[in-house]
Parts: C-alpha cells; sequence; structure tokens
C-alpha cells in the first residue's frame, strides 16, 4: 500500500520497521487477546498484531484504505474492518461482540483528535486491558504530568483518575509519511481497578475540573464560584486560595464528594 494521506484525516502513516517493533514489543499481544486497532492506515502496525494476536478488528474512517488492508491479511489471519468514526463505536458493546471479557486498544491517533478519542476510550475502561497510542509528545507529556507542573491539567486529571499513565518512548517526525513538525510518542494506559474508581459523581466531578482549569491563574475560591463556595472547599481540606494545578487528582475527587 502507498496510499496519499489526506490532511483532513490528519493522516501520517507510519513506516520505520524499527518503531513499529518497538511499539508491537511494548503491546506484546498474545493468541488469547481481542486487539482492537484505531485508524489502522496503511498497516504498519496492522499486519504485525495481527499475526502475534491471531485476529484483529480494526476501525477505519478512510473507506478507500480498507480493501488494500483486507487483501495483504488474507494470507495473515482474520483482519475485521470496521468502517466508522471511532467516536461513534461502543466500545463495550463491540467486546461483548467479539465475544472479549475486556479489549486490549492499540493506535496511531490523528493529533487533531487525540483528546476526544482518548476521552472515549476512557468512557468505556471497563472493557478495556489495556490502550497502546502514539500521539503528540506534548499531548503524552500532558497526560502523564504532575501537580505542579506547567503541563498538568484537565487530560493529566481527568485520565489519571482511571488510568495509570505510562510514557514509553520518543518517535521522531522522519518515522512518518509525511513526517509530522512535531515528535510524537507512545503512551501505554491502564484502566485501573473498579475498587480504585473515584466515589464520586462523574458528571460533578467532570464540571469540578473543567472549571478549576478554565482560568490557571485564578484561585479555587474564583474558578469554583457556583459550584462550591469557599467553606465547601475548606470542608475538603483543600485552601481556597489555591490553583487547581496545585491538586492531586485525589484532591479532586475530595471537592466532588462535598
Amino acid at each position: 500500500m502507498n496510499a496519499k494521506p489526506k490532511k483532513h484525516f490528519g493522516q501520517h502513516f507510519l513506516h520505520d520497521r524499527h518503531y513499529v517493533d518497538r511499539i508491537v514489543g511494548a503491546i506484546a499481544p498474545r493468541p488469547q487477546d481481542t486487539v482492537v486497532e484505531i485508524g489502522p492506515g496503511e498497516g504498519a502496525m496492522t499486519f504485525p498484531l495481527l499475526r502475534a494476536a491471531g485476529r484483529l478488528t480494526a476501525i477505519e474512517l478512510d473507506s478507500e484504505l480498507i480493501p488494500g488492508l483486507q487483501a495483504r491479511a488474507a494470507d495473515i489471519g482474520p483482519l475485521q474492518v470496521i468502517r466508522s468514526d471511532i467516536l461513534k463505536v461502543d466500545l463495550s458493546r463491540l467486546a461483548a461482540e467479539l465475544g472479549a471479557e475486556r479489549l486490549r486498544i492499540a493506535g496511531n491517533l490523528p493529533y487533531y483528535i487525540s483528546s476526544p478519542i482518548l476521552f472515549h476510550c476512557v468512557e468505556h475502561a471497563g472493557a478495556i486491558e489495556d490502550m497502546h497510542f502514539m500521539l503528540q509528545k506534548e499531548v503524552v507529556d500532558r497526560m502523564a504530568a504532575e501537580p505542579g507542573s506547567k503541563t498538568y491539567g484537565r487530560l493529566s486529571v481527568m485520565l489519571q483518575l482511571r488510568c495509570q499513565v505510562t510514557p514509553l518512548f520518543i518517535v521522531p517526525p522522519g518515522a512518518f509519511r509525511p513526517p509530522p513538525k512535531v515528535d510524537s510518542a507512545v503512551v501505554r494506559m491502564q484502566p485501573l481497578p473498579l475498587e480504585q474508581l473515584a466515589d464520586a459523581d462523574p458528571r460533578r466531578l467532570h464540571d469540578i475540573v473543567k472549571a478549576a482549569f478554565a482560568q490557571r491563574r485564578k484561585t479555587l475560591s474564583n474558578t469554583l464560584k457556583g459550584l462550591l463556595d469557599a467553606a465547601a472547599i475548606r470542608s475538603a481540606g483543600i485552601d481556597p486560595g489555591c490553583r487547581a494545578e496545585t491538586l492531586s487528582p485525589a484532591d479532586f475527587i475530595r471537592l466532588a464528594q462535598v
């Protein structure tokens, strides 16, 4: 396959065998795994994953890529390609349809829509064993950021509340066709056990985190007006004069429980 990358799909096709091998090695698919790849593109990761797992389901929006993927898979193993936008795929239902207790998800995500895809996957974390994604390095830095850092924000908190986030390695622009203007990075996300999940209303937690980071330079007493007053913030054991970037994910859980 030598497809022409489409800008409106944000396509950058991975072609460097060294990084393909590193990514597949990090995923370490097993024959009993139910692997789902988001955005297979030209199949750089698809076919090594298919060989290792024995079967594979891929979700691809670009219909022009699908015949080539299916043709190349014919001599390797069963490849199911779902032509869809990943944001419209119910991953929990897909797991049930595939007869899997949990899915293993992988993908080279388009930069322009990576955050919505991450949040969509996390919504179905109960049906997922782990996720391995290649993203813009800046996004991976934000995902794994710790409180107090400049990159720590809403994305960090919401993902870390649901998953263990582990950056793995950097992938340079030259590994792609066409090369992007920035470095990429591979990250592993492992959903936390049910007993570790936040005991707080998900919608309220989302609203508090979103409001707290909407104006980073303002204190919690200002950003959370309408949601929590100063007394309520203090009752959670948190100083209303703090800024959101100083709070841990666990602090936000306490605020949502007030």
